[in-house]
């Protein structure tokens, strides 16, 4: 019998149909509160699912995963409230949807993107594992320094045209992520004595603090001064016409090609991916001005890129023993524990495993689907409540899940600070997301920069093909815009100028 029959085969099992179906409900109310992210989901259902058969707790395990992916988007949406780090580059576009009364296009589009993506990092773990993992191991301190310096770039992208803002958002975020100890040496930094920032400042906190407790204090503020903010209850139509799936075809292609090549790279993941998903859109969108605003393309890129990681960071996990990101940092443990040793031998020994597995994620994906569809109209039963009502919940969860990431009150004092800063930004129309990128990309940049210049010099990132590759790619990043407004602008005079015949 084949890997791939014996692999799928093992999956009719209804055991392991109903640990699915107990995963994705999981999941899926993982994603939905704010500040619970898979990760801590998946740590907390691991010691429930030791006790099961390895293909069942993988059942389990897996689907959080792929459902929270899912889950996420509908705060991020109707609230502008990231339910996990994947999902900050939704905000970028959907919120503004969803103001504009088209959030129940908002949220189906999500969806079928969302599937998309995983679809899409799942053909990459069935078909081309070895190879593309063969590619992440050359990845060293100078190639993951010229990957984040490209991530970096991004600020530009998200600054939505107020570059000189987004830059000065950018540098804040740079600040924020030296916080705690030094890379290199250990040595605690910018702490002030301060023990819960020795490991630098939450992250967690933070994005709920920019972008939910921003908006909350946001719309209080309007709301007294006399200019309501209406919550949002007309949601439009549900489904895409043909106008709109041509409008998502594009950012469809870019956010798949996107997610899956983030996704093989060790210790990054959804959150990261989203953000240049969305970012590269933009570049070859032809009304890149709608981006930020309520872009269909924007969300569809955003959360095809975010999910396509899911099937890379499992593909590097399962040939190379190396985490793809942080939920398969804590699926390692359990797989240890059943017997299953992640690494290129597991292609060799068990074969009908990575078919399963990938199986599982694939019946999960369908599930998280149909689940986001229907759910979708009960959905605006809950912002029926009155408005102080729905700003008081949205506040509690914003606590309780940031509590919940560490146990430590700490986090929540730090997320209203950020909430207060984030209501700064919003004031002056400074964006957050750069903010948001500086914290998570500014640590990795200067590690793997300190540590390529330990083991030999400046050469040794001028001598690698893909850290020259990517800083070129970089550089065209930052240069091309400009450019091409310039160029832009410069045949829109000559064809004023031009008399007409």
């Amino acid at each position: 019998m084949s890997p791939i029959v014996e692999g799928f085969g093992a999956l009719l099992d209804p055991t392991i149909l109903l640990c699915i179906g107990a995963g994705a409900l999981l999941g899926m109310l993982v994603g939905a509160f704010p500040g619970v992210t898979a990760t801590m989901a998946v740590a907390l259902a691991s010691s429930f699912t030791l006790a099961l058969d390895p293909l069942p707790g993988l059942a389990v395990l897996l689907t959080i995963y792929v459902s929270s992916n899912f889950g996420d988007r509908v705060p991020a949406i109707l609230v502008n409230t990231p339910g996990t780090p994947a999902s900050i580059a939704t905000t970028f576009d959907g919120y503004a949807m969803a103001r504009k009364g088209q959030a129940g296009l908002a949220l189906t589009a999500s969806a079928f993107a969302s599937a998309w993506g995983t679809v899409v990092g799942l053909v990459l773990l069935m078909v081309a594992a070895i190879p593309l993992s063969r590619l992440a191991l050359n990845f060293g301190p100078a190639e993951m320094f010229a990957l984040v310096v490209f991530g970096l770039t991004m600020m530009i992208g998200v600054s939505g045209g107020k570059i000189v803002k987004g830059l000065m958002a950018g540098a804040l975020g740079l600040l924020l992520g030296a916080v705690g100890r030094d890379p290199i040496t250990g040595t605690p930094r910018f702490t002030f004595g301060i023990p819960e920032l020795s490991d630098g400042v939450p992250f967690i906190a933070a994005i709920i603090g920019l972008f939910g407790i921003a908006e909350v204090l946001n719309q209080i503020l309007t709301h007294r001064r006399g200019h309501k903010v209406e919550p949002i209850k007309e949601f439009g139509r549900w489904f895409p016409n043909k106008r709109d799936w041509r409008t998502m075809l594009k950012p469809l292609a870019v956010g798949s090609g996107v997610g899956g090549v983030v996704g093989i790279v060790p210790a990054t993941g959804g959150d990261i991916a989203g953000i240049l998903g969305w970012d590269q859109a933009r570049r070859v969108s032809k009304r890149p001005d709608r981006f930020g605003k309520g872009s269909l393309e924007g969300i569809t890129a955003a959360d095809t890129s975010s999910n396509a990681t899911l099937g890379g960071s499992v593909t590097t996990t399962l040939a190379l023993g190396l985490p793809g990101d942080s939920v398969m940092a804590v699926m390692i443990g359990s797989m240890v524990v059943w017997g299953i040793q992640p690494g290129p031998s597991l292609f060799t020994n068990q074969p009908d495993l990575v078919y399963s597995i990938a199986g599982i994620m694939l019946i999960a994906t369908v599930v998280a689907l149909l689940a986001s569809i229907m759910r979708m109209r009960g959905v605006a039963k809950l912002l029926e409540l009155p408005q102080h009502f729905l700003w008081a919940v949205i506040l509690v969860f914003c606590m309780v899940g940031t509590y919940a990431v560490s146990n430590n009150v700490f986090d929540v004092g730090v997320m209203l600070v950020l909430g207060l800063v984030g209501l700064f930004l919003k004031r002056f129309g400074i964006p957050p997301g750069p903010v948001v990128l500086g914290l998570i990309l500014g640590s990795l940049a200067e590690g793997n920069l300190r540590r390529a210049l330990e083991i030999g010099g400046p050469a040794n990132i001028l001598t690698s093909p893909i850290a020259v590759g990517l800083l070129l790619v970089s550089l065209l990043a930052l240069v091309g815009p400009p450019v091409r407004t310039a160029l832009r602008n410069r045949r829109a005079k000559k064809a004023l100028e031009t008399p007409a015949p």
